[in-house]
């Protein structure tokens, strides 16, 4: 099969290596991939209802760097998703090196209104998706000796009020870092970031929960998504010896409660 063209410079530290982005089309997905690509890496987006930003994006990095950014539409709880994805994931630049899952809902779930399909889309896209896409890809990123990136919380260790079913989707997908760094080494490294105050919900926070939150931070500031995109580069080019982690970018607001 004839490879795209890459013309990213062999110096770059992620030259000739492949990466699925979930979510990649908006907001925190697109810094990362955007910061991966930088870097020299090919980069697949995943969107399920942002085309028009996906289409975007691709073309930005493109642009960029011909033949470097490509497209594959999921929906990543329907069944058998995972398992195209992936393939589709492969079948884009001939290889897999770096899988972050990043794809995410959140929204409230108070006890006494939690009904079966919000339980089912939270745990599906926070912990079931990442699971089965895992799986999927590990054959490919076994080949490449490759990484995995899980974009959890820090409600995944603490609990947020009114979150009850997005805190314990979180917190499986802490214990699925550590057990996927067991079963997938030697060849495949696991590794998740726990962001804290570093983007707030499109729905909109109150102005005085912003500040309360940030007060709870040790440096009392927020953070940005660059910060998050930071700590990705560092698993992915600097961490050989770094799996089954998670590293909180938080501000220390985790040990600041």
């Amino acid at each position: 099969m004839t490879q795209p063209r890459d013309d990213a410079p062999m110096s770059a530290p992620l030259a000739g290596k492949a990466a699925l982005v979930t979510g990649g089309a908006r907001r925190l997905g697109a810094v990362i991939a955007r910061a991966l690509h930088a870097q020299g890496a090919r980069i697949v987006l995943h969107y399920r209802t942002s085309a028009d930003a996906a289409a975007a994006l691709a073309d930005e990095l493109n642009r960029r760097r011909a033949d470097s950014a490509a497209l594959v539409h999921a929906d990543l709880i329907a069944p058998g998703a995972p398992a195209q994805l992936a393939a589709a994931a492969v079948a884009a630049f001939g290889r897999l090196d770096i899988l972050v899952n990043n794809a995410s809902t959140f929204y409230p779930t108070p006890i006494g209104q939690i009904e079966e399909g919000v339980w089912s889309d939270l745990i599906g896209t926070n912990l079931k998706a990442p699971l089965f896409l895992a799986q999927a890809a590990s054959a490919a990123l076994r080949d490449s000796g490759g990484l995995i990136l899980n974009l959890v919380d820090i409600h995944g260790m603490r609990p947020l009020r009114h979150h009850a079913v997005y805190s314990v989707a979180k917190a499986g997908l802490i214990m699925l870092t550590k057990s996927l760094a067991r079963e997938l080494g030697p060849q495949v490294r696991v590794n998740a970031i726990a962001p804290g105050p570093v983007m707030w919900p499109e729905s909109g926070v109150d102005e005085a929960l912003r500040r309360r939150i940030i007060d709870r931070t040790a440096l009392k500031r927020g953070g940005s998504p660059e910060d998050i995109a930071r700590a990705a580069l560092f698993f992915a080019c600097e961490a050989p010896f770094v799996t089954g982690q998670i590293l909180a970018v938080d501000g220390g607001r985790s040990i600041g409660w």
